[in-house]
């Protein structure tokens, strides 16, 4: 796609933003306001269910779709896990961003975009959650392989791997964690940032490592050893 054709979120343009009235959300709307865009704000707080099918079926198409509405099911022990607790984080979480996607690809235009927040527990183990390691493993493992379906329709999608960050979702007992062993925390503002520029790029089907103190950088996946049966020699698996 030529670089004139795709649209950032700028003057003139629109976005939506799930789980946008706190937290990274809000500052991604902040943020998008301030570069003049009409944000559209999903939110549990105003009446909308990002795992709700039907809530989706009235989104009209936008320049910008930030979808990063989540939260964490706050148990380490998987023997004393709930399946309410199970449930609610995978909703919210992974079929937030199914949905999302899956109305955009309907209604957005060549050169629009999709930003996905996942988190580096996408990447990494997180021991003191694995229910949100499970669901961000997903997030991130869903946005590599929609994006090349994406891409046919000039659609691009992100997703953003942020490192622990000063919200909502962590505990005060686990912030004082971090200020007792004198490391920082990301802020909200660094993450919206990089959200508008993976929005604004034009790359598709990354993962976006935010740390601390560095610019954000596309995740280099391992690669795969391949397989040693001389059929398949050179050869790519007919459903990559």
């Amino acid at each position: 796609m030529r670089g004139g054709d795709r649209i950032s979120p700028g003057p003139r343009s629109r976005a939506l933003v799930t789980g946008g009235a706190s937290g990274i959300g809000r500052a991604i709307v902040q943020a998008l306001e301030r570069a003049g865009t009409s944000v559209e704000v999903l939110d549990l707080t105003t009446g909308f269910d990002v795992a709700d099918p039907q809530a989706w079926e009235g989104v009209g198409r936008v320049d910008a779709a930030f979808l990063n509405a989540g939260v964490i099911t706050g148990e380490r022990d998987i023997a004393a896990l709930t399946d309410e607790q199970y449930r609610r984080a995978l909703a919210v979480n992974v079929d937030g961003v199914v949905l999302g996607t899956r109305r955009m690809a309907r209604v957005m235009r060549a050169g629009d975009a999709i930003v996905a927040t996942a988190s580096l527990a996408g990447l990494t183990p997180i021991a003191s959650d694995p229910i949100y390691g499970l669901s961000k493993h997903a997030v991130v493992g869903f946005v590599r392989s929609v994006a090349p379906q994406l891409a046919e329709r000039g659609i691009r999608i992100n997703a953003l791997c942020p490192a622990w960050a000063d919200t909502g979702l962590l505990p005060d007992d686990q912030k004082a964690l971090f200020t007792e062993a004198d490391y920082p925390l990301l802020t909200v503002d660094e993450i919206a940032d990089a959200a508008l520029a993976a929005a604004r790029g034009e790359d598709t089907g990354q993962a976006w490592v935010i740390q601390p103190g560095r610019e954000p950088l596309q995740f280099r996946f391992p690669n795969i050893p391949g397989p040693r049966d001389p059929r398949a020699a050179g050869k790519l698996p007919p459903l990559s």
